[in-house]
């Protein structure tokens, strides 16, 4: 997988720490000061993220549509076993009506596939490509390791846990869940109960985020420290940087996929819970 070095200016090469420091910036609205920061739009995450969803819609379509009841090719053998495998899962977990939750947790998982694959591509395609256009802007194409996306899907997940809460309990018994379980209804547990749920839903939201983002994140980082392998202008360098490539993109499939297929049991996990009462 070939590097290449960004270069600033004629005759200066960036060090590795403005290389890295470079690509892991974002092609945003404003410069952002922090992680998570509500007032700057990521473009890269936004448009990634939303192009990646419309391919997974249309790879269904497509797939539905195509669909024989004979011997089927490897397209739609492929989408089969996805489909029940997802399907299997979300019976087991969800107890009651299906219909939306399993579809919506074969988007989630087909959707969080394709943003996590795109860290397949190489880390300087796309600085390469700008620089024809004597451009050079900062710009990340996997919208997963961007913790505002994957905290946002986590966002996602914890609305449907409240709306799945409000759906079955009714807001009656969802109040009395809160304040009331698990340590009681005495009067006296309300708080503590209530502070208890409130941590629950918190941690359930922020560690399904954060979990999904930091394999990601370190998956970036390791690219660019691989890819920092080939600028040494030596042979025993370009072959560690290919050796070690080739083996961390193999290995970094199983990641790929096991973090979308994480994301998706969780999501069935915690919409699961929601149909049940303590």
């Amino acid at each position: 997988m070939a590097k290449d070095m960004i270069t600033e200016g004629v005759n200066h090469a960036p060090t590795p720490a403005e290389y890295i420091l470079h690509h892991l910036g974002h092609l945003s609205t404003k410069h952002q000061e922090s992680i998570i920061d509500l007032t700057v739009l990521n473009i890269d995450t936004v448009f990634w993220s939303v192009l990646m969803g419309i391919v997974s819609l249309i790879l269904m379509v497509v797939a539905a549509r195509r669909a024989t009841s004979g011997v089927p090719g490897r397209f739609q053998a492929a989408v089969e076993m996805v489909f029940e495998m997802v399907n299997e899962q979300a019976k087991n977990i969800v107890q009651g009506d299906r219909t939306f939750i399993a579809p919506l947790a074969l988007t989630v998982f087909v959707w969080v596939l394709l943003m996590n694959s795109l860290d397949f591509l190489p880390v300087d395609l796309f600085a390469a490509i700008f620089r024809l256009f004597d451009a050079e802007p900062h710009f990340r194409i996997v919208p997963t390791a961007d913790l505002n996306c994957s905290l946002g899907m986590a966002i996602g997940v914890l609305f449907l846990m409240l709306y799945y809460n409000l759906k079955i309990k009714g807001l009656g018994g969802f109040i009395h869940e809160l304040f009331c379980a698990p340590f009681g209804s005495h009067p006296a547990l309300w708080l503590a109960n209530f502070g208890l749920n409130l941590i629950e839903f918190v941690a359930k939201t922020v560690s399904l985020g954060m979990r999904l983002f930091g394999n990601m994140y370190a998956g970036e980082l390791l690219f660019l420290l691989i890819a920092l392998l080939g600028s040494t202008a030596t042979w025993w360098g370009f072959g560690l940087h290919v050796l070690a490539g080739s083996v961390w993109a193999i290995f970094h499939i199983l990641i790929v996929v096991l973090q979308a297929f994480i994301f998706m049991m969780l999501t069935l996990v915690y919409i699961g819970q929601a149909h049940e009462g303590h």
